[in-house]
C-alpha cells in the first residue's frame, strides 16, 4: 500500500526544475533539508521521459541515505523498493530490469564508471548532499562532466546540495542555479558547556536530561561514532525506561531493521542516538529536540600509518545549523549545544573539501581504470594540489599498480576492491599466498582504535616500567594473534595488554567484512606474481605488510639501536614499547611527530631484504668525500628506493666519476690543494700577473680563480685526494694555459733571472703591485752601469745590494746614482771589514 505524499516545498518548483534539465546538460539546484529534493526529483525526471529509456542513477554520500531514499520514493509510487525504483550499496542491491530509478553509493557509482566508462544505460546522474564535499562524489562529478562534455553531450548532470553556494557548480557544468525556500519552524538553539575532562557520552547525557522535559517531541542526539553511541546507550538506558521511552541507534552500519525502527514514528517518544548520518541524509520526522555533542567521525589523512581514516573531529558551524535546523522541522524546536557561544564562533563555517586533506591515491586509480592518462591535466571541480597528486602516483607505482603510470593488471585488481589502494595491496598478497583472515585482522587494527590497554602482563608489557620488552619480529603480528586468540577463545588478558571486549569486537566485525570483500572480489582474476617460498603464518602476513607499504621500509643506524632511518631520509625511532629490537630492516607501520628530529615508530613489523621488490632496487658506484681525510671515497651500494641496504667500500674507480667529486669539493677550497712552498709557481704567478699589469696590451690571463680551477679540474684525473693535488705538477699545466707568444714575451719582457756582469743569472722577486727585486751582492754589479730595466724598459728592477755576509746594504732603483754617491762611503767599511776582496774606486 503506498503512502500518501505529503506536500512538500519543492512542489510547486518541479515544472521550472524539469525544464531546466531538459534544456540544460547541468542544473545546480540549492534546496534545505526537508524541501523534498531527495525524493521528488528524480522521480519528476523520469515522469517528464528526460532519461528516455535509458537509468536515472542519484548518488547519495551514504548507504543508509541511499536505502533510505529508495525505499521512499518507491513507497509514494505504490511499489516495493527494486521494481521502478531500486538501489545498489555495498553487499546490498535491489534492482531489477524494471528498475528506471538506481540510487547509488559513490563507490558503487565510480565502480559503474569503471566497468561502463560512457555510461551507456544512464541518462541522468543526480548528485544529492553534494555540499559535504566527499572526494568521491568530486571524483565521480568531474568524470561524469568530462564524459558528458567530450562523449555523451546526451547525458543530463543534476547537482543538488542544501547548504553549499550553487553559483560555482553551475558555472562548472555550463547549466544553471534553481533555489528551493525550505520550509522550518524556529528553533532555540541554547548552549551548555561540558567540563573539558567529561566523556562524550556523559555530556550526551547531561544534554538529554537538560531537554527532555523543555519539549514534547523526539530528541536527536548527535554523537561521533558507534563507541559513543552504544556508552551513551548504556548511560540512558535507565532514564528511557523510567520516561516511558524508546532508545534507537542510528548509524551507517547498523542493520536495515534498526535503522527503519529509528526513522519510522513510534507510539512513543524515542531518543535517537546518531552519527552524522542525520545531519542532512535522512529525515526523521516527529523531532523536536536536538543534543549536540559537537563532535563528528571525518575522514582525514592519517601520516602515522599513511592511510585515509575516520579521525574525531570538532564539526564546522555549517554543520552544527544543520544539525539544529533537526529541531525544526515539523514544529518549533529546542537545540542544546554542548559548548559555549565563544567556541561557536571559533569553528570553521565549512569543512573543508575532502580533495584539500585526503590522501588521493583511491583516486588516482580510479582515474587510471576509468581510462585517464594524464592525472595532473585532470578537470576536477576544485583541483588537488600537484604535490598530493604527485605523491598519490609514487605511491601507486609503489605498490605495483602502475608501471611509467601506466595500469598493470595487479592495479586493475586493486581498482576492483572498494579499498584504499595499500588495504587492497595487503588483501590481494595475503589472498594469493594463504594469509587473508590473519591480513584481514592486520587491516582493521590499522584502521580502527587500538583495541589493547595497558598490560599488567610480565610476559610482554606493551608500556615500558621496569620490565624488559621481549623481541619480536612484528608488533602488528602480535596483536592480529592475541585477537585471533580473543575471537577463539573470548580472553581479553594478552601479553600485550588487556583487550577491550567492545573495541576488539569491532575490529573482528570489519576483519571479517574485509575478508568476505577480498574474497569476493579476487574470485575472477589474481595478481599474476609468484608465490612466496615461506611457509611461516607470520612471515606471510610479514611479506604482505611489507608489499602494502613499501615506501616506509626503515634500516637501523646500528645493532639493536632505537634509531633508523627511513626510506626518503626521515629519521625515525623505534618506541620503548615496540619489541622488533634485532632485524636490520623493518616497516614502519605507525610513526608519531613528536616535534623531535626523529618521529616515533609505535608499530613496526621486521622484514628480510630478500623480501624487497627487485623494481625497487638499483646498485650503484657512488662516490662520497672524506672530509676528515680529505679523500675521495668510492662505495658500492644497494639502494632500496633512496634507502642504503648495503654498502661495501672499494679501490676500484674504473667506473667511478672521483675526479667531479674531488673537484667539488677541491674548488672550494682551493688554497687547500695548491702546491705549498713551491717558490716557482709562486713566482710564475706573479710574473704573468705583474706584466699584465705593465702590459696590458700584452692580453695576458690574469691567472685567478676561474684559470686555476681549469687546472685544478685537469688535474683531479686519476687523483683521490687533496694531498695528492697539492704534489701535482700545477707549474706545468698552468704554463700551458699560456700560448707559444705569450709565453715567449713573459721571459723576454718579465724574466725569471737576469745575467750580471760577471755571468751569473740570479733569480727575480715579483710581487703584485711592486717593482721586481733583484738581490745580488755588491761585487756582481761591478761593471754594470745603469738599473736593468724589464716590461719594455717601463718598469726599473729594484736592486737589493748586498755585503760578502749577504747582509742587505743598499736597496736603490738608481744604481748610477748608487756608484756616485753612496758606494764611496760604504767601500771603506767594507774593505776593512772584507779585506781580502776587491773594492776598486771606479767599479
Amino acid at each position: 500500500m503506498s503512502t500518501v505524499a505529503a506536500p512538500l516545498p519543492i512542489d510547486p518548483v518541479l515544472p521550472r526544475i524539469v525544464e531546466q534539465v531538459r534544456q540544460q546538460a547541468g542544473v545546480a539546484l540549492l534546496a534545505p533539508p526537508g524541501a523534498g529534493k531527495t525524493t521528488r526529483v528524480p522521480p519528476a525526471l523520469l515522469d517528464a521521459g528526460l532519461a528516455g529509456d535509458k537509468l536515472i542513477v542519484m548518488l547519495q554520500p551514504r548507504r543508509l541515505a541511499a536505502t533510505t531514499a529508495a525505499r521512499r520514493m518507491a513507497d509514494e509510487r505504490g511499489e516495493p523498493v527494486g521494481q521502478s525504483i531500486g538501489y545498489q550499496v555495498r553487499f546490498d542491491r535491489q534492482s531489477s530490469k524494471r528498475t528506471r530509478i538506481l540510487v547509488v553509493t559513490e563507490g558503487i557509482l565510480l565502480r559503474m564508471l569503471v566497468d561502463d566508462p560512457l555510461l551507456e544505460q544512464v541518462g541522468i546522474v543526480v548528485f544529492d548532499e553534494f555540499h559535504e564535499r566527499r572526494l568521491d562524489s568530486d571524483l565521480a562529478l568531474a568524470i561524469t562532466r568530462r564524459l558528458r562534455n567530450e562523449l555523451r553531450d546526451d547525458l543530463k548532470i543534476v547537482v543538488m546540495s542544501a547548504t553549499y553556494d550553487p553559483q560555482p557548480i553551475a558555472a562548472f557544468l555550463d547549466g544553471q542555479v534553481t533555489r528551493v525556500a525550505g520550509r522550518t519552524f524556529p528553533v532555540d538553539v541554547r548552549y551548555l558547556p561540558r567540563p573539558g575532562r567529561e566523556r562524550i557520552d556523559e555530556s550526551a547525557a547531561a544534554g538529554v536530561d537538560a531537554l527532555w522535559d523543555e519539549t514534547a517531541g523526539d530528541v536527536l542526539v548527535f554523537l561521533p561514532g558507534v563507541g559513543e553511541i552504544r556508552q551513551a546507550a548504556r548511560r540512558l538506558a535507565d532514564r528511557a525506561a523510567a520516561w516511558n521511552a524508546e532508545l534507537h541507534e542510528l548509524y551507517a552500519d547498523a542493520p536495515a531493521e534498526t535503522q527503519q525502527r529509528a526513522i519510522a514514528p513510534g507510539a512513543r517518544r524515542k531518543i535517537i542516538l546518531a552519527t552524522n548520518v542525520a545531519e542532512t541524509s535522512v529525515t526523521i520526522d516527529g523531532v523536536t529536540g536536538v543534543v549536540d555533542t559537537g563532535w563528528a567521525r571525518v575522514p582525514s589523512f592519517d601520516p602515522r600509518i599513511g592511510l585515509n581514516r575516520l579521525e574525531l573531529s570538532r564539526i564546522s558551524q555549517a554543520s552544527a545549523d544543520q544539525r539544529a535546523g533537526r529541531a525544526g522541522r515539523t514544529r518549533p524546536g529546542i537545540c542544546v549545544r554542548l559548548w559555549s557561544e565563544a567556541q561557536q564562533r571559533q569553528l570553521a563555517e565549512q569543512l573543508a573539501p575532502e580533495v584539500t586533506r585526503l590522501e588521493l591515491s583511491a583516486a588516482a586509480l580510479h582515474l587510471l581504470a576509468w581510462g585517464e592518462t594524464d592525472l595532473p591535466a585532470f578537470p576536477w571541480f576544485q583541483p588537488p594540489s600537484p604535490h598530493s597528486l604527485e605523491r598519490s602516483a609514487r605511491l601507486l607505482e609503489d605498490l605495483g599498480a602502475t608501471h611509467a603510470g601506466q595500469l598493470t593488471p595487479l592495479g586493475r585488481s586493486m581498482a576492483s576492491l572498494p579499498l584504499e589502494p595499500r588495504l587492497a595491496r595487503l588483501l590481494l598478497e595475503a589472498e594469493k599466498v594463504g594469509c587473508l583472515p590473519a591480513a584481514a585482522m592486520a587491516a582493521a587494527l590499522l584502521g580502527e582504535r587500538d583495541p589493547f590497554q595497558q598490560s599488567n602482563s610480565p610476559d610482554r608489557p606493551s608500556f615500558v616500567g621496569s620490565r624488559q620488552v621481549l623481541d619480536t619480529d612484528s608488533d602488528l603480528v602480535d596483536r592480529v594473534e592475541s585477537l585471533e586468540r580473543f575471537a577463539e577463545e573470548g580472553q581479553t588478558e594478552t601479553p600485550l595488554g588487556t583487550l577491550n571486549r567492545r573495541s576488539a569486537q569491532a575490529v573482528l566485525r570489519l576483519a571479517d567484512q574485509l575478508r568476505r570483500t577480498a574474497n569476493k572480489e579476487t574470485n575472477a582474476t589474481r595478481p599474476p606474481t609468484t608465490t612466496p617460498s615461506d611457509t611461516d603464518a607470520a612471515a606471510l602476513l610479514r611479506r604482505c605488510l611489507l608489499a602494502a607499504f613499501p615506501d616506509r621500509v626503515a634500516k637501523r643506524r646500528e645493532p639493536r639501536g632505537r634509531r633508523a632511518v627511513m626510506v626518503g631520509g626521515r629519521g625515525v625511532q623505534l618506541a620503548e614499547s615496540s619489541g622488533v629490537r634485532d632485524a636490520e630492516l623493518f616497516v614502519c607501520l605507525d610513526t608519531l611527530d613528536t616535534g623531535s628530529a626523529d618521529s616515533l615508530v609505535r608499530l613496526a613489523s621486521a622484514i628480510e631484504p630478500h623480501w624487497l621488490d627487485s623494481r625497487l632496487i638499483r646498485t650503484t658506484l657512488d662516490v662520497d668525500f672524506d672530509e676528515q681525510r680529505e679523500r675521495v671515497r668510492v662505495a658500492q651500494r644497494c639502494r632500496y628506493h633512496d634507502l642504503i641496504i648495503d654498502e661495501r667500500h672499494t679501490s676500484d674507480t674504473a667506473n667511478a666519476d672521483t675526479a667531479s667529486v674531488l673537484f667539488a669539493h677541491a674548488s672550494r677550497q682551493l688554497e687547500r690543494v695548491l702546491p705549498k712552498d713551491d717558490r716557482e709557481f709562486d713566482q710564475f704567478l706573479a710574473r704573468v700577473r705583474c706584466l699584465r699589469q705593465w702590459l696590458p696590451q700584452c692580453e695576458l690571463p690574469d691567472l685567478d680563480e676561474p684559470h686555476l680551477h681549469e687546472v685544478l679540474r685537469t688535474l683531479c684525473d686519476g687523483r683521490r685526494g687533496f694531498d695528492e693535488l697539492r704534489q701535482a705538477p700545477w707549474l706545468d699545466f698552468t704554463r700551458g694555459l699560456l700560448s707559444y707568444e705569450q709565453t715567449q714575451m713573459l721571459d723576454r719582457e718579465a724574466p725569471e733571472r737576469l745575467a750580471t756582469p760577471r755571468g751569473n743569472r740570479l733569480r727575480l722577486r715579483y710581487e703584485v703591485g711592486r717593482p721586481p727585486i733583484l738581490s745580488a751582492r755588491i761585487q756582481e754589479l761591478f761593471g754594470m752601469r745603469e738599473t736593468p730595466r724589464i716590461a719594455a724598459g717601463r718598469v726599473p728592477v729594484l736592486l737589493e745590494l748586498l755585503g760578502p755576509n749577504m747582509r742587505p746594504q743598499q736597496l736603490t732603483d738608481d744604481l748610477p746614482s748608487f756608484w756616485k754617491n753612496t758606494y764611496p762611503v760604504i767601500r771603506k767599511e767594507l774593505r776593512r771589514r772584507y779585506p781580502k776582496h776587491d773594492w776598486p774606486e771606479n767599479p
